[in-house]
């Protein structure tokens, strides 16, 4: 087996760093330690924490803050939506940018953007000009959601991400619990005021930039000629917008049957469809349509629109809620939302703790969907006056169902995907839960100022009088305190039953969601992180070299790989070589023998070089064959691999060796590209020194085998120079055996011989011939356990140790199976009793196996051991007896049964 291809990352505080540093550095990126993993996350979280606060605790002033600006009920949904919009538009581009440039960078950025924003709309003078900064913020909020889970991916593994992403969700779960509480008491607060929530924000942002600049060291790639889809995003944004801007005002501004309904919801399909269009050319669309060929990824994508519209919709009014329907102040009604707060906590946490030490997620997601929907019902029966018990109870129902979807829906589609598409399927997810809040929220936002109206003007009615300006419906946020009270009891009773209607139409969206989670099939999480599968992919390497033709298109092919292991490094400009090979090789060539690569002695052509033919012309195909087809002494190696000087051109030398380090001398070397083309191939030299020229810097492949040992294939990057890559072969070793019955030494013919590894792997299966002769090659020094079973005998295992060479010798002695067999009688005339239970126990008391007599009383146990035993037979009254089993058994013994009358 080849020791790891040189890793080509750099600590993204030095982005200088790359090409020859870059390359001489070998081994894949190490398993980071709890300690590492922790530090690298601190930054992150303090910033996640920032954002989700930043956003948070506005939601309890929310309403007063509409209020003060003179904004509706539309308002208050736009506020929201505007930053549900640019979140999702925004999402699948910083997932883009993750797997381009510097992960570090992005967040920083993101999060100046946030706070900026924040700072922005708390200046804000007008319920616009807050949608506008708000819209800002979600660009931010984009940033921290996609590349927080993206970063989490790329240094912990599958099977150990759980108990991250809970540390993400309790994050989540105090953010969320602490912004509504510190919003109420700043707004409650005469000193301060609602506009104190967008401001206190701030400090907290400078800590967390300073603490990731210290603490966030990721490997990045850099790849030239790589485009950013604006249009795409464009596309999509325009499309999202005009649907959201069409549900929001139809009902109130227009009909919903109407001019402009025929006119916004065609355009509205027309641009989807044209955002499809450009995403099948984009070069690196926001949302590649190959990663649908994913069941996996179609399926969590769906169920994260569906489970976006349910949640985001559903949480965003439950402020007003408290406030407008029960009369609660902003501060208490942050505290009222705890329960729906602790329930995601506690979800999230425990989901993913168990989901490490189990690998198992299917079941969780599936529960999260129910407990989602039973909360969503249960909240639609809800009034103004409802306990708030009861109330407390429904939240938290809510709040568990989301702690087991959000974060694990991305976890089982991260599962499924290679480390280039880690950012992008991340982003997808995340992308159409957001786009499903965006919706939910606006149109949930629509129905909520319709039934607030209908019903505003159906409690007037009972009144007798008229809505007045400012007491609600559409006109604008009401403020309780100044109402009269059978007004305000109007105004409360509307919104208590307002609100519950929208959580009724949310649950057919939920249910949805769940439905869909079932059809999900679960793969059970990998064991190794991203970094370490494959720590140099583009998605976490940077170097100072483009991408050797890039990564394949994305109509290459099914986007479906999770257990891939060949791994690319994408370094080189190219894998071709120079359009002006042929002359400098040419001359190369020309140089004489011995020629070594300190410019001492010029080298011979490289191994992938075109030579020219008689005529003195270039023929490639002659020079690969001929080139392929020299002898050793043309081909071997010197083993002066120290002289090599890394300016002098570019290639790859090492050493082969075995597991006990002994150099493999004449084992063959081979060089080939990416598509399969071969470009050199050399024989080992007596100390296992070999060295191969490359074309140029790129990725390829490195074929090498020796007799009596495995050949092995690894990838290797090449840079300016020469990269020492060792190769380490094991050894092919083997089982011969012969089985025999233990009593007559006879082979036995049709045996089924099985050999496992340690963990009970199946490896090998063979059945004996007719000489009771069995073999296996192939196989890999180690521990195995080795077991034969035939008929007539007793099954026989043992554990074998395969050295490193030759075959082990086996012989194996089945023990015959003995047999026990007779008829059951009983009345007077001792008929036969057929469907009598017959019962063999061992001298140990244990139950060694049942039977049911036959129509003719007859019964029969086989392959059983020697020893003592006790027959059984029930029917009449049961008659025990004993007997002694040896050699090939007892037949003949027979079993009497009567009743004590006859």
């Amino acid at each position: 087996m080849a020791t790891p291809a040189p890793t080509t990352g750099v600590p993204e505080d030095e982005p200088g760093r790359g090409g020859k540093h870059a390359a001489s550095a070998h081994s894949s990126a190490p398993a980071m330690t709890r300690r590492q993993i922790m530090e690298a996350l601190s930054g992150l979280l303090l910033g996640m924490f920032v954002a989700i606060l930043s956003s948070t605790i506005v939601s309890a002033a929310l309403p007063k803050i509409i209020n003060d600006l003179g904004g509706g009920q539309s308002a208050y949904t736009w506020v929201v939506t505007a930053s549900l919009l640019t979140m999702t538009a925004s999402t699948p581009l910083w997932g883009k940018l993750a797997d381009l440039t510097s992960k570090k960078l992005l967040v920083q950025l993101s999060l100046v953007i946030f706070v900026l924003a924040s700072a922005g709309a708390g200046l804000a003078q007008s319920s616009g000009m807050l949608i506008g900064f708000r819209a800002i913020q979600g660009l931010g909020m984009g940033g921290l959601t996609a590349l927080a889970q993206i970063i989490l991916a790329a240094m912990i593994a599958p099977r150990e991400r759980g108990r991250y992403n809970g540390l993400l969700g309790a994050v989540f779960a105090v953010a969320t619990v602490g912004g509504p509480l510190l919003g109420g008491v700043i707004t409650d607060a005469e000193a301060l005021g609602w506009r104190w929530c967008f401001y206190v924000a701030v400090p907290f942002a400078v800590v967390a930039l300073i603490v990731l600049q210290k603490t966030l060291h990721l490997p990045v790639v850099k790849r030239a000629g790589v485009k950013i889809d604006w249009l795409g995003a464009l596309v999509f944004t325009a499309s999202v917008s005009v649907l959201l801007i069409w549900v929001s005002l139809a009902g109130k501004n227009y009909d919903w049957l109407s001019v402009q309904t025929y006119v916004m919801v065609p355009a509205a399909l027309v641009l989807g469809l044209l955002f499809v269009l450009v995403e099948s050319r984009a070069k690196e669309p926001i949302v590649p349509l190959r990663l649908f060929r994913n069941r996996t990824i179609t399926l969590a994508s769906l169920a994260s629109l569906f489970v976006g519209v349910a949640m985001f919709g559903a949480t965003v009014f439950l402020i007003q809620y408290f406030q407008l329907a029960r009369g609660k102040s902003p501060t208490v009604s942050g505290l009222m939302t705890i329960p729906m707060i602790g329930g995601l906590f506690l979800s999230s946490t425990v989901s993913g703790w168990i989901i490490t030490r189990t690998g198992r997620w299917k079941s969780w997601l599936s529960a999260g969907g129910v407990l989602l929907t039973a909360g969503l019902g249960l909240l639609g029966t809800m009034a103004y006056d409802t306990p708030y018990w009861r109330v407390a109870v429904f939240m938290a129902l809510l709040g568990l169902g989301i702690g087991m979807m959000m974060q694990n829906l991305v976890l089982c589609t991260q599962n499924q995907v290679d480390m280039r598409d880690l950012g992008t399927a991340s982003s997808v997810v995340a992308f159409f839960r957001s786009l499903g809040g965006a919706i939910g929220v606006s149109a949930l936002g629509a129905i909520l100022a319709e039934r607030i109206t209908h019903y505003t003007r159906e409690g007037f009615a009972e009144l007798g009088r008229q809505p007045q300006q400012g007491s609600g419906g559409t006109s604008g946020i009401p403020d309780l305190s100044k109402l009269p009270g059978p007004v305000r009891g109007v105004i409360e009773s509307a919104y208590g039953d307002g609100i519950a209607d929208i959580y009724l139409y949310a649950t057919p969206l939920a249910l949805v969601g769940l439905l869909l989670v079932l059809f999900i099939k679960e793969v059970p999480l990998k064991t190794r992180s991203a970094m370490e599968d494959d720590p140099t992919k583009p998605s976490m390497v940077e170097a100072e070299y483009g991408s050797p033709g890039g990564w394949p298109d994305a109509s290459a092919g099914p986007a479906e790989q999770p257990n891939r292991e060949t791994s690319r490094l994408d370094v080189g400009q190219a894998t071709e070589a120079p359009a002006d090979a042929t002359s400098q090789l040419a001359t190369v060539g020309a140089a004489p023998n011995g020629a070594g690569p300190n410019g001492a002695t010029p080298r011979e052509a490289p191994s992938w070089a075109p030579l020219p033919d008689a005529a003195g012309a270039p023929a490639a195909q002659k020079a690969q064959t001929a080139r392929a087809e020299q002898s050793p002494a043309a081909t071997a190696v010197s083993a002066a691999a120290a002289s090599i000087d890394p300016s002098a051109g570019t290639g790859l030398h090492g050493t082969v060796r075995d597991p006990g380090g002994a150099a493999l001398d004449h084992a063959t070397v081979t060089l080939i590209s990416l598509d399969g083309r071969q470009l050199g191939r050399c024989l080992a030299h007596a100390d296992g020194s070999y060295v191969l020229d490359a074309p140029g810097p790129g990725s390829y492949v490195l074929i090498a085998a020796a007799d009596g040992h495995q050949p092995q294939a690894s990838t290797a990057a090449v840079g300016d120079g020469y990269v020492h890559h060792d190769i380490l072969l094991t050894g092919s070793s083997g089982i011969v055996g012969t089985v025999l019955g233990a009593v007559d030494a006879k082979p036995v013919a049709e045996a089924m011989v099985v050999v496992t590894d340690i963990r009970g792997e199946v490896l090998a299966t063979k059945k004996t011939g007719e000489d009771g002769e069995f073999g296996f090659s192939d196989l890999v020094a180690g521990t195995y356990t080795f077991a034969v079973n035939a008929p007539g005998y007793r099954p026989h295992a043992r554990p074998i140790e395969i050295g490193e060479h030759g075959t082990t010798q086996l012989e194996v002695a089945l023990q015959p199976g003995a047999r026990v067999s007779g008829t059951i009688r009983g009345g007077a005339d001792q008929h036969p009793l057929p469907d009598a239970r017959v019962t063999l126990i061992d001298a140990a008391g244990n139950v060694t196996a049942t039977a049911t007599t036959d129509e003719d009383g007859c019964y029969a146990f086989t392959d059983l051991a020697a020893g003592q035993y006790s027959v059984i037979a029930s029917g009449y009254p049961p008659v025990a007896s004993a007997l002694t089993v040896q050699g090939h058994g007892v037949d003949g013994y027979d079993v009497e049964l009567s009743h004590p009358e006859e």
